[in-house]
């Protein structure tokens, strides 16, 4: 499986930007390939809703069958095509409609991002007193030109890629790892 697409297609992008969509998304990224009632199981949802967003998702060859996996006729399971996806808005600028839907598709990534952090603030005293100290917040402001905010954003994702990528034992589920979402934005800005 490729680690990162670059998307250029709008209606990639389009296919991408619904919220269940992309919980979609992440749910077989960190669970890896399901089936449509492992999915409706996950995110709460009904298995006929789960899969008609499925089916958006491999149009846009987001998402494809995993037949293999299936004991018998019936099972249909899912997986990632790719595990991560990029874009920049740029590539859009030559069409207005098409970079409205890259503009949009930023604002929901964004809105993910953040509501998974306020999610993690909510929970209760207990879910949190597990985890110690060890969730983070971090910001910083930086003097820097595009060259460097270059290098700085291969340099982050490098990092995480390095703890996404390394070898765990297979009776993991010991230790004690629950997925742990991480999200990084280096934008300049106006204090």
């Amino acid at each position: 499986m490729p680690d990162v697409r670059q998307i250029t297609d709008s209606r990639v992008l389009a296919a991408m930007a619904h919220p269940l969509r992309r919980r979609l998304m992440d749910v077989l990224k960190v669970h890896g390939p399901s089936t449509v009632g492992q999915l409706a199981e996950r995110t709460d949802q009904a298995p006929a809703n789960v899969s008609h967003h499925l089916k958006v998702l491999a149009a846009a060859d987001l998402v494809t069958e995993a037949p293999e996996l299936a004991r018998d006729r019936r099972e249909r399971w899912w997986r990632l095509v790719t595990r991560a996806l990029r874009w920049s808005n740029a590539d859009f600028d030559a069409d207005p409609a098409a970079r409205a839907v890259a503009d949009a598709a930023t604002s929901l990534n964004l809105d993910r991002h953040v509501a998974l952090a306020r999610a993690w603030h909510a929970a209760d005293e207990s879910t949190q007193a597990t985890w110690d100290d060890a969730p983070f917040s971090t910001d910083h402001w930086l003097r820097l030109t595009p060259a460097e905010l270059a290098e700085l954003s291969r340099e982050m994702i490098d990092l995480l890629a390095r703890w996404a990528n390394r070898d765990l034992p297979d009776d993991d589920d010991d230790a004690g790892r629950r997925p742990v979402f991480v999200f990084v934005h280096g934008v300049p800005a106006r204090p």
